[in-house]
């Protein structure tokens, strides 16, 4: 009961936030557009794919190993190695990043001439390498945070995070402004340097304080040693590798699907012009409603992996299955209501919100995706926490697979409706893959008599 709970409690509080950031980030996008102008906006995009590459690289898939690993030490009341852990994951991670940062910085020229086709982006490049250490910080004591079932630090840095990048790049345009002078969209890419240098500072500040006060209500500081570090990277790596090489290969799909779904549009015989079209209203428009309510079960998804590698490392089998099967049970519900709702207005959404028939067609489309979509990060969430993430990038590897496939070999034949039928295989596909590791894990436990 207290570990469901502690995902309800933990879910609400992460879905509060996640959708308050969201509705912060909406007006900001608004003033964006309105301040630095289209073309502005579409350099700061631009930059994106690769901001979100070297974040894969350095510290993503450390994050996650961080949770799980901590979640099992303090489960077994080992609050000196969960300590350690984090100290392990805190130095490979920013040291990894300074080597990102470093790299970005020297070769930015050639990412934006050669990669990027804008030699405008080599500012905003240089620029934004110098998050890459303070993402890594943040991240770690996050993922550190999720491990103890402590929602508020996480919860705080990302409000803080977004608070403080919008506030400021509020403040810089307005003194610019106020000078005579035009904002450039540095000053954005500024402001998210600034914003992630207070959130790190901030879980700094908290997962420290404890340490600073008197003796008697102080929390036990491990001392980190050499020993410490290895046994951490021993545990550390193979649990975060696969998780990297996961979220990198999701990153170079983004990045192929966007530069590759225009031009095999084109080759079905579709102008420049509507291929563009049609790619910006399945991006811009149908799949972020799709997307909208998946939220909730992100939240959920963070929660359920230090409660799934708690529960394994306590051995209580009846307990596991059950947990899985009503989270499970309660995403499938959520993603079957969300369907029937699309369903019913897609059109009306399309029309209402983009006056675009197009998009509530996709949005009808897709509406059938979502009882798998929702489900699916629930499923792989248990399939980390469980400490199977070499599975988790192979599940990922084969939807990964039949989506490229479907922009390569589907929109030519069938136009945009091959890629949405390659959407709906690889969610499908996700969907058993995930539910056959997960059963078979879980039958296994149960014939072994070990978790």
């Amino acid at each position: 009961m207290a570990k469901k709970s502690f995902i309800i409690r933990g879910t609400l509080i992460l879905t509060m936030t996640g959708f308050l950031s969201r509705f912060m980030g909406f007006f900001y996008r608004i003033f964006m557009s309105h301040s630095f102008g289209e073309e502005g906006v579409g350099l700061y995009q631009l930059i994106f794919p690769v901001y979100a590459l070297c974040y894969s690289l350095t510290t993503a898939g450390i994050e996650t190993a961080i949770s799980r690993t901590v979640a099992c030490k303090v489960s077994l009341g080992k609050e000196q190695e969960a300590h350690h852990v984090l100290y392990t994951g805190l130095l490979l991670s920013f040291f990894l990043s300074c080597i990102s940062t470093i790299f970005l910085q020297d070769h930015a020229a050639y990412i934006a001439n050669q990669l990027l086709g804008d030699a405008r982006c080599q500012q905003l490049l240089v620029i934004l390498s110098y998050t890459m250490p303070f993402s890594a910080v943040h991240s770690c004591i996050c993922g550190y945070s999720f491990g103890k079932k402590q929602t508020k630090i996480p919860a705080l840095s990302q409000l803080i995070e977004q608070t403080t990048r919008i506030t400021s790049v509020f403040f810089f345009c307005f003194m610019i402004q106020k000078q005579g002078g035009t904002a450039s969209i540095a000053v954005a890419v500024g402001g998210l340097v600034l914003g992630e240098m207070v959130s790190a500072l901030y879980t700094l500040h908290t997962f420290f304080r404890p340490f600073s006060r008197p003796p008697q209500n102080r929390t036990t500081c491990s001392r980190f040693s050499l020993s410490g570090l290895f046994s951490g990277l021993k545990e550390l790596l193979p649990l975060s590798l696969p998780l990297t090489a996961n979220r990198v290969l999701l990153n170079l799909l983004q990045s192929i699907e966007a530069i590759s779904i225009p031009g095999k549009l084109r080759q079905y015989h579709l102008s420049t012009s509507e291929a563009l079209s049609l790619y910006g209203v399945l991006n811009g428009m149908a799949l972020p409603c799709i997307l909208f309510p998946s939220a909730i079960t992100n939240s959920v998804s963070v929660m359920l992996m230090p409660t799934i590698a708690e529960i394994q490392t306590s051995k209580t089998k009846k307990e596991l299955s059950d947990l899985i099967k009503k989270v499970t049970a309660a995403c499938f519900i959520l993603g079957l209501s969300c369907c029937l709702f699309f369903l019913l207005t897609g059109s009306f959404i399309g029309m209402t919100l983009f006056n675009s028939r197009t998009a509530g067609k996709f949005i009808v489309t897709l509406a059938w995706m979502c009882p798998f979509l929702y489900t699916n990060s629930a499923l792989l969430s248990v399939i980390n926490g469980l400490g199977k993430t070499g599975s988790t990038f192979l599940i990922n590897a084969a939807g990964l697979a039949l989506r490229i496939g479907s922009v390569f070999y589907g929109i030519p034949r069938f136009g945009i409706r091959g890629y949405l039928w390659g959407l709906l295989l690889s969610q499908f596909t996700v969907t058993l893959f995930a539910v056959f590791v997960i059963s078979t894990s879980v039958s296994h436990c149960k014939t072994s008599g070990n978790i």
